[in-house]
């Protein structure tokens, strides 16, 4: 794989968090308007992006080849959820800051980054793929993502009809009946949807604003769950599915969405539904900086 290709697509994604760094200083971002983006991104564009990444898909796979996707999901997501359960247990941490922990290893950002990346190493063939593999992780992180962050007392039900969750259903259902929109509805989707990646990058560059950078940049709790994060957990990945005997492509989405770096919409989600949100937006800010390195890094060594 191209080091420097995959390089070049972090510099982009690092650069937008830093204008959005730059923003909260001039005044233009934080505080109230901080709020009501996230709000805007998680009950709007969100939904819109998940529905587009699939729907709109010109590459579409078979009923077989899905479902084998959805079989890669299976492990891709019971290796995430066993470190999500074990490492926060072996780190010092109240209950806020490890349920912040256990979120950062559950789910990745696949969507925002991970399709970028995968269309730069696949090929544009590649999108349809990897927003199957990871149509679980809409479901699961807007459903037992609010539950990790906010804990029991806070959680309500009523967030399992929350926008994503409904459009991620309706996602799937599509996919397994083989349903397209019509275009224009398709059309209206993409152009909603392709605002939010942007917008949500800007969002956490404000919130980083507020934080001292030393105490993010100096934290080894920080840096270990970065590196399991980026460089153990997809190694893992790579070993169990090796044996499976997939297609290249399959195995080196699957490999490279794990290797990405930790889920903006959990800041977004610690935001709305109350979390350690500091603890958070410290370990997305040092795992995107340090993925403009370890993905390529990973692209090289396993695919």
């Amino acid at each position: 794989m191209d080091f420097f290709e995959v390089l070049g697509k972090m510099a982009v994604i690092l650069f937008t968090i830093a204008a959005g760094y730059g923003a909260n200083r001039l005044g233009y971002l934080g505080g109230e308007t901080d709020q009501k983006l996230s709000k805007l991104l998680l009950n709007i564009t969100m939904p819109a992006l998940i529905l587009s990444s699939v729907l709109n898909g010109d590459n579409r796979a078979t009923l077989s080849e899905i479902l084998s996707l959805l079989w890669v999901s299976v492990v891709f997501y019971g290796i995430a959820f066993a470190f999500a359960l074990l490492v926060p247990c072996l780190i010092r941490g109240n209950r806020d800051e490890k349920g912040a922990w256990r979120f950062a290893l559950a789910f990745a950002n696949v969507a925002f980054i991970g399709y970028p990346v995968a269309v730069a190493l696949f090929g544009p063939s590649s999108l349809f793929y990897a927003a199957i593999l990871v149509l679980p992780c809409n479901l699961l992180s807007y459903t037992l993502g609010p539950l990790m962050l906010a804990g029991a007392k806070r959680f309500r039900w009523q967030q399992l009809l929350s926008p994503c969750v409904v459009a991620a259903v309706v996602s799937l259902l599509c996919v397994l009946a083989d349903l397209r929109p019509p275009a224009m509805i398709g059309e209206i989707l993409d152009f909603l949807g392709s605002v939010t990646v942007p917008f949500s990058l800007l969002v956490i560059g404000s919130l980083l604003a507020s934080l001292p950078a030393r105490q993010m940049l100096t934290s080894p709790k920080i840096w270990l769950l970065s590196a399991v994060r980026l460089l153990v957990m997809p190694a893992v990945l790579y070993f169990a599915l090796r044996p499976m005997g997939l297609q290249p492509m399959i195995l080196g989405i699957a490999v490279t969405q794990m290797a990405m770096p930790v889920a903006i919409n959990g800041t977004l989600m610690s935001m709305e539904y109350g979390g350690d949100t500091e603890a958070l937006a410290q370990v997305t800010f040092l795992t995107t900086v340090v993925s403009i390195v370890t993905i390529p890094l990973i692209a090289a060594l396993f695919l």
